[in-house]
């Protein structure tokens, strides 16, 4: 039977917080107990919080009530003990308290506990939809427990960090009006205004520019987002994200602030020295080099280009690529020719022809002579000197991809990724990495028209503004994105806050005045009275928490996360509602027919 705490029930320490030092202290722990031994005359509960792990002893001297009570305690019953910290007979090493235990003197159990649907062990492999629908014993778990409480040291840092650094914290709207941000909304019903409804924000976007107009010049949160959009590993349709946004500053301003964080924080989480200034690319070498604008760069087997040497090659596939303004390059897997046999390189080349490309050549190097896709086409001495162009060299592999560039590019990028890890050859270590330089315009095949890569309030270069009416694909836009080992961290940009430049490209962007007037208009009108320069960013709270903890899904370092339908296996969320909440919200649901 359960039993109730007293006043005299007061916790003195953490479980994983008592070492040596406290030998001869009397203590008050509470948590779960997660594993009994019945050794007859002895008995022994490893008792688990947040914190860790403690043994609690019961022998000959224990209270006999207190002995049998710990008798019939199982896994998982919350109990409160009181004792005196003492060494122990035997040392475990494995755990920072495995050299003392608590010989109980006082013991209560608070609540009793069914038998869990899985072990609470992270040696355990169990089913993700069972581990979801029981959350919450699953967050139990020491490694998610520990990934839950580094989270909350990344919040905690973020927010220490920015406020020394002089930002205010201010909430904005949780439901507003839906604006174009590049995914769909979450729609909110209004019951007063019927048929009109709220949006949940993809971003504090225009709330915070609005706020650089209000004048508080350093603005900061740790912000809700909402994407209605299909989830993966690294998203989920809320996340929060560290928004910032700053006045009277340039890009290079807010670069420097957010690295400063990134030390900051790396330093105070992990213990771990960021070299500042962080690297910077820009957006076309990082295409060209690494066929990505989040490049992993821990490890090399960089893209190269040998257009030159093949355009008049007898190998029509290379010399139609680039004769039809494309390009042919490679990627060098060195000392890849035992891992990636004639057989991985069919699988590459159907995983080559699923992103895109028509094919994929090759040349295989393990004989004394290489052993190449399209030796027979080539005249003598041509293939020498593509091998010795890219380093390609005995025991290596090399991969070619001849088309368009916006195939060309993303295809080996892919390849590079999907070879290293066949490889293992990708370091543990944080490789940091600035983007700059991004294309302002992005070309839509659907629509034939030019459209706005980030948003359509970012600033191009200065030295670009005179391209606007003519060479749009010219056009760089004031943008720029922090990477960590080929996942992106950040995204920020210079706004526009010149009223004639906005409307420009709102114009640019095929909006016309109906259009600026519904989705933007309290934007565009704030900016006639008296708009300080501003640029922003926003940080992957999830993703940043992610890396750092070493998790593979994002789903690891969120509390209550959804799954791939965006569904939530512990509550049942979403639910259908009565027909009374949908009358009042002027809503009727209609069953599509099959």
């Amino acid at each position: 039977m359960a039993e109730l705490m007293t006043k005299n029930d007061k916790r003195t320490h953490y479980c994983g917080e008592l070492r040596e030092s406290d030998i001869g202290k009397t203590v008050c722990v509470m948590g779960w107990c997660s594993r009994v031994r019945d050794l007859g005359s002895l008995i022994f509960i490893d008792l688990r919080d947040r914190t860790g792990i403690v043994q609690l002893a019961f022998d000959e001297n224990s209270d006999k009530e207190d002995f049998n009570k710990a008798w019939g305690t199982r896994t998982e019953y919350v109990v409160v003990a009181h004792g005196t910290v003492r060494m122990r007979s035997s040392i475990n090493d494995q755990i920072p308290t495995g050299h003392i235990e608590i010989a109980v003197s006082g013991y209560k159990i608070l609540s009793a506990a069914k038998t869990t649907p899985f072990e609470i062990s992270d040696s355990v492999n169990v089913r993700d939809e069972l581990a979801l629908q029981y959350r919450y014993l699953d967050l139990r778990r020491p490694s998610l427990t520990r990934n839950m409480l580094m989270r909350h040291e990344i919040a905690k840092a973020a927010r220490d960090y920015y406020y020394q650094n002089g930002f205010v914290e201010i909430e904005t709207p949780m439901m507003i009006k839906s604006t174009p941000e590049g995914a769909r909304d979450y729609l909110v019903p209004s019951r007063v205004h019927k048929g009109s409804f709220y949006a949940l924000p993809q971003s504090p976007q225009i709330y915070k520019q609005l706020l650089m107009v209000a004048g508080f010049d350093r603005y900061i949160q740790l912000a809700r987002c909402f994407r209605d959009e299909d989830l993966r590993a690294d998203r989920q349709p809320e996340f929060t994200q560290i928004d910032l946004e700053m006045s009277f500053v340039t890009q290079d301003d807010i670069m420097e602030m957010n690295e400063g964080f990134i030390a900051y924080l790396f330093k105070t989480v992990l213990n771990v020295d960021v070299p500042l200034p962080l690297p910077r690319l820009t957006y076309a070498d990082a295409m060209n080099r690494y066929g990505s604008d989040k490049p992993d760069t821990r490890f090399g087997m960089e893209i190269q280009n040998v257009s030159d040497l093949v355009k008049d090659c007898g190998f029509s596939v290379f010399s139609g690529a680039v004769q039809n303004g494309g390009s042919v390059r490679a990627i060098v897997a060195k000392n890849g020719a035992g891992i990636l046999t004639r057989k991985e390189i069919d699988k590459l080349t159907e995983h080559a022809k699923g992103i895109g490309a028509k094919g994929l050549a090759y040349v295989r190097w393990v004989e004394e002579e290489p052993t190449c896709s399209f030796a027979k086409f080539l005249a003598d001495g041509e293939l020498s000197a593509i091998l010795s162009r890219i380093g390609c060299e005995r025991g290596d592999v090399a991969l070619f991809v001849a088309d368009k560039d916006r195939v060309v590019l993303p295809t080996l990028g892919a390849l590079r990724l999907t070879v290293a890890r066949q490889m293992n050859i990708i370091p543990e270590q944080y490789n940091f990495l600035w983007i700059t330089e991004f294309p302002f315009f992005e070309w839509n095949e659907e629509t034939q028209h030019w459209d706005a890569m980030h948003h359509p309030f970012t600033m191009p270069l200065d030295e670009d503004i005179d391209k606007l009416d003519g060479d749009k694909g010219a056009v760089r836009a004031q943008a720029y994105d922090l990477v960590l080992n080929g996942i992106e961290l950040s995204s920020g940009s210079v706004r526009i806050t010149d009223p004639a430049l906005q409307q420009k490209m709102f114009t640019l962007l095929g909006l016309t005045k109906e259009e600026i007037d519904a989705k933007f208009g309290f934007l565009v009108d704030a900016y006639n009275y008296g708009a300080p320069p501003h640029a922003g960013a926003a940080l992957g709270l999830d993703r940043l928490a992610m890396l750092m903890c070493g998790a593979d899904s994002l789903r690891d370092v969120v509390a209550f996360p959804k799954v791939q339908n965006a569904s939530e296996l512990m509550s049942g969320a979403p639910t259908p509602t009565d027909s009374k909440a949908l009358a009042d919200l002027g809503i009727a649901v209609i069953a599509k027919e099959q």
